[in-house]
């Protein structure tokens, strides 16, 4: 059997299937997500008016081979890309093409690795060219909700007082938050419970407990928050074709809150790092 495998089933499941880890499984999830985070941080150089994504793609691609490490998406269900690369409107699961990047464009770039059987996946905004007032606007509040999230993340908390910290600071800056797809348990696999949503009341939902690991990357949108699949059964867009935004960390809760494993080490994590 992979080894792998058999890792996936140490430390315990709560009633709602949600794997608790053990201590020392933290520096597996801190090894894997500083890989990813760092490369989000090598990339930004290359995001410019005139670049394609699948250069972005292919660049990322082979920094994951250069650190001996693997990359989650290419064959995750068919997938071939290194990396899923979600230009203005297009919410998630943007595929890396041709097309050439505008003046003023926004992209979300996210990245999933695996290292020792231990998957670090985070995600994070950039801009080519320069950013308008309201640019800067979806990506600062896409960014701190993020972290209003993170901060109600600790034992004792429920998922519903994460989803409802993240909502209830987007919609009081009259954006919408996407419903259609949400964070994940991760770990040893790359997807497992609890389905981590974005939005919810508080005190609702499993309680947060030691030792769950997991993503919270919020969507939000300038205008209403429904979404579309296109025909090629990955790129989910705006319906109403207006900007979104994506911002995501992999974190451990800890005995007194959490600890995110995706930090940049260059502090590169908000676009603003440029100014």
């Amino acid at each position: 059997m992979d080894p792998d495998v058999n890792e996936q089933h140490r430390g315990r499941l709560t009633r709602d299937g949600i794997r608790i880890h053990e201590r020392a499984d933290f520096a597996g999830m801190h090894k894997a997500g500083a890989l990813a985070a760092e490369i989000l941080d090598e990339v930004a150089d290359l995001v410019e008016v005139g670049q394609t994504t699948a250069v972005l793609d292919k660049f990322i691609e082979d920094k994951v081979t250069e650190a001996g490490a693997k990359s989650a998406t290419i064959g995750y269900k068919g997938y071939q890309h290194a990396s899923c690369i979600s230009v203005n409107h297009v919410v998630c699961h943007g595929i890396p093409g041709d097309k050439k990047l505008k003046d003023g464009d926004i992209l979300n770039i996210d990245v999933t690795v695996i290292v020792d059987g231990w998957y670090g996946d985070t995600s994070r905004m950039y801009v080519a060219g320069k950013r308008n007032r309201k640019i800067e606007r979806l990506i600062e509040v896409t960014h701190d909700s993020l972290m209003k999230g993170i901060e109600a993340v600790k034992p004792g908390n429920t998922f519903g007082d994460i989803g409802h910290a993240i909502q209830s600071f987007v919609e009081g800056h009259r954006m919408s938050v996407v419903r259609d797809f949400c964070g994940h348990g991760l770990g040893r696999v790359f997807h497992a419970p609890p389905n981590v949503l974005h939005y919810g009341r508080e005190g609702t939902g499993p309680t947060l407990e030691e030792g769950m690991f997991f993503t919270i990357e919020p969507m939000v949108n300038l205008g209403r928050p429904e979404t579309k699949v296109l025909s090629d059964d990955w790129t989910a867009v705006t319906r109403d074709r207006s900007l979104s935004a994506q911002f995501e960390h992999s974190i451990g809760v800890t005995a007194e809150g959490c600890e995110i494993f995706t930090l940049s080490p260059g502090g590169r994590f908000h676009p603003t790092w440029r100014d």
